[in-house]
């Protein structure tokens, strides 16, 4: 394949797959050194701490990395899509966890992690926040996206978005204590 062809192509050897775009070519590594900051803040948003969001985006890039000819065949953004399947996972560990789970003998010690966000009012909110509402809202005012591209990245319509955004404002508001 002719990686100058403008296309749309994706070409690649082994591991190396590149997207041949008119006048562009994206690489897994090249996307991501740019998009990994902005994916850890969010991955800490939706997660409550940068632990948690390290695991979250580790685990999403090797899924997303592992499928990057398919994802650049979609003609989608890659960086839309890494944020929806981050939102899905998030939402699918979430899920998971919120079960509850018996075991025979309490813990003698509880590991502690201090974040410096913990006491704040507003994290704390954020964080009682059910994850899609939270993915909203974090990628509305934290990532500054429009109502679209947070329907796209998501995969919901963007009446959903409105009403999700409308329901999390709601909710932070009454535990801030803010009137309307």
């Amino acid at each position: 394949m002719n990686p100058s062809t403008p296309d749309g192509e994706v070409v690649g050897k082994g591991n190396e797959v590149t997207a041949v775009l008119p006048g562009v070519r994206v690489d897994f590594a090249e996307f991501v050194r740019t998009a990994l900051p902005g994916l850890l803040r969010y991955g800490h948003a939706l997660t409550g701490n940068p632990h948690d969001a390290a695991d979250l985006v580790q685990t999403v890039l090797e899924k997303v990395g592992s499928r990057w000819a398919a994802v650049l065949r979609k003609d989608v953004d890659p960086l839309a899509y890494t944020r929806r399947a981050m939102a899905n996972a998030h939402i699918s560990v979430w899920r998971r966890l919120r079960r509850e789970r018996l075991v025979a003998d309490l813990p003698d010690v509880v590991a502690e992690t201090t974040d410096r966000l913990e006491h704040e009012p507003l994290w704390q909110a954020l964080r009682d926040l059910p994850p899609r509402q939270r993915a909203v809202v974090v990628l509305r005012f934290y990532e500054g996206l429009s109502e679209r591209e947070i329907a796209d990245a998501l995969g919901i319509s963007p009446g959903t978005v409105k009403s999700q955004n409308s329901k999390a404002m709601a909710t932070l508001r009454s535990k801030l204590g803010e009137g309307g």
